[in-house]
């Protein structure tokens, strides 16, 4: 049977109905005589990551446990344009047919996976642009002469006056609350 379908609805809040959702999709596979394997909602804010019927699709993809999954648009199923991506990816190489009613998207035809690829350019450039601004940023606070990174916890002065005493890397450790790599780091320096 190559024609199950998952249906994935969401709305943002617990307030939200998905009934519109629900009617358009479920018409629209009714309308190619596709059956429904289940219908998968979640009430959740898109942006974050803690979805549980999200999850419990996706693991039911990795089981071939349907053929295609419907939205009814794509900022109900990603996050993000990265997260869109890497979903559709994984998809693609399961074998599982994606498709967004509203977007006009269906990975199914060769426009749609055109569409895809260009998602894909799209992605990889923000994520590009985003780099270049990280580093960016990072090259700026250090001409600042700001220091980046942890802060130290060490007390090197601290643990070189142990060492000159004569204790033991072991000891000097459980005195100055740090790890024996932290001390011999400290006395290297």
């Amino acid at each position: 049977m190559a024609n199950r379908v998952a249906i994935y609805l969401r709305v943002s809040t617990q307030d939200q109905a998905t009934e519109l959702q629900q009617r358009e999709l479920t018409a629209y596979v009714q309308a190619r005589g596709w059956v429904v394997f289940k219908t998968y909602e979640d009430k959740a804010t898109g942006t974050t990551a803690n979805r549980a019927m999200l999850k419990a699709m996706l693991t039911d993809a990795r089981l071939r446990r349907f053929d295609r999954i419907i939205v009814w648009k794509l900022d109900r199923f990603a996050r993000s344009l990265k997260d869109l991506v890497t979903m559709l990816q994984e998809l693609s190489e399961l074998g599982i047919e994606f498709i967004s009613l509203r977007d006009n998207i269906d990975l199914t035809t060769s426009s749609g996976r055109l569409m895809m690829h260009m998602i894909g350019a799209f992605a990889e450039f923000e994520a590009s642009i985003i780099r270049e601004r990280v580093r960016a940023g990072i090259a700026n606070a250090r001409a600042k002469g700001k220091r980046l990174g942890r802060p130290k916890t060490r007390d090197d002065g601290t643990i070189k006056a142990l060492r000159r005493q004569g204790l033991s890397i072991r000891s000097i450790a459980l005195q100055a609350h740090c790890s024996a790599g932290a001390v011999q780091r400290a006395l290297l320096s």
